[in-house]
């Protein structure tokens, strides 16, 4: 395969944030965004305010609101909230005959009620491209500046993956490639739940050692769930599950983080969202996360208690109670 034409599919801050990286890399790239408006503000301003104030896109970035303009890419990159990719996947097969078109999926989030992973649904809606993806510790204000980053692309066709690895890696940000990709994508989507009840704990001004317990057993909580669902044990320890888990915790930049500290002073969630246009991947995927837990029978009480403050209307301090109130045990990894 060769990648020199790559349409990124979601202009949020990932989204514009891979844009801007891989444009310096010399690749062609197309942003593709759902609303016509901002589209067209991003193209004459050069410039997404919403998402990374400051940042200015080359004129080599093309914006568009046209899914039709990103099927003559080589390399297609979701980066869409993952309750829309089902969706706007939809929309791109319509327009997409090409099966040599590699899809990467940089969503992180679990579908309601089916549990499936946003590769699987890229699997299903596109059966004949190779489909690949990519998660880890990256903050986009961060990828956007430059900073030094690392992540994981993982592909189960292995030449793929090398390749992809080799095109879009850079000494900024190094690539990682690996042949597994549910532990990849599982990491990178229940991190995003975990890391509410982390801003919980900053809002209610818990301190350090109460922080690093709580995340410690998060991480173990991610992983008995998500070996459950078919992950790798050893993928959770990387840069998707151990990785992603401390960067989306401890961030100043992490919504989902800032979801939950805003929680631990007060506000309700509804007060939340209506000040954001950002998107906290956590909220929804706590509600597949606990579904998926309930149908395999694990044990994961720290989603359950973040799942019945966001669906339940339990309060934050309520569930911070019962967590703490629970028996003694034995650590086991």
């Amino acid at each position: 395969m060769s990648v020199r034409r790559t349409a990124i599919v979601g202009s949020g801050g990932w989204g514009t944030a891979l844009a801007l990286l891989w444009s310096k890399q010399g690749n062609e790239i197309t942003l593709w965004g759902h609303d016509p408006e901002r589209a067209e503000r991003v193209r004459s301003t050069r410039e997404n305010p919403e998402y990374l104030p400051g940042v200015k896109l080359p004129e080599s970035i093309t914006v568009t609101s046209d899914i039709t303009d990103c099927v003559a890419a080589d390399l297609i990159v979701f980066v869409t909230p993952s309750t829309a990719l089902r969706s706007v996947a939809t929309q791109l097969r319509a327009a997409l005959s090409d099966s040599q078109v590699v899809l990467l999926s940089g969503t992180k989030g679990i579908e309601h009620g089916t549990g499936m992973r946003m590769s699987q649904i890229l699997e299903e809606i596109f059966p004949q491209n190779t489909i690949a993806v990519i998660s880890g510790p990256n903050l986009a204000v961060e990828v956007s500046r430059d900073l030094p980053t690392a992540t994981v692309l993982g592909c189960r066709v292995a030449e793929c993956a090398e390749e992809l690895q080799r095109r879009l890696g850079s000494e900024r940000f190094r690539i990682y490639s690996s042949d597994e990709t549910i532990g990849i994508e599982l990491g990178g989507a229940l991190k995003n739940v975990f890391a509410i009840p982390a801003g919980v704990s900053d809002g209610f001004g818990l301190g350090d050692n109460s922080k690093a317990a709580l995340v410690t057993r998060s991480l173990a909580e991610l992983v008995r769930l998500g070996t459950a669902m078919g992950g790798n044990q050893r993928t959770f320890y990387g840069l998707s599950g151990a990785g992603d888990l401390i960067a989306t915790c401890f961030s100043q930049h992490s919504r989902n983080r800032r979801v939950g500290e805003k929680l631990g002073r007060g506000e309700t969630q509804e007060q939340i969202l209506a000040g954001t246009h950002m998107v906290a991947e956590g909220i929804p995927t706590s509600k597949s996360a606990y579904e998926c837990a309930r149908k395999l029978g694990i044990e994961t009480p720290i989603i359950d208690q973040i799942y019945s403050v966001l669906y339940e209307g339990k309060r934050p301090d309520q569930a911070l109670q019962e967590l703490l109130g629970r028996g003694q045990k034995a650590e086991r990894a």
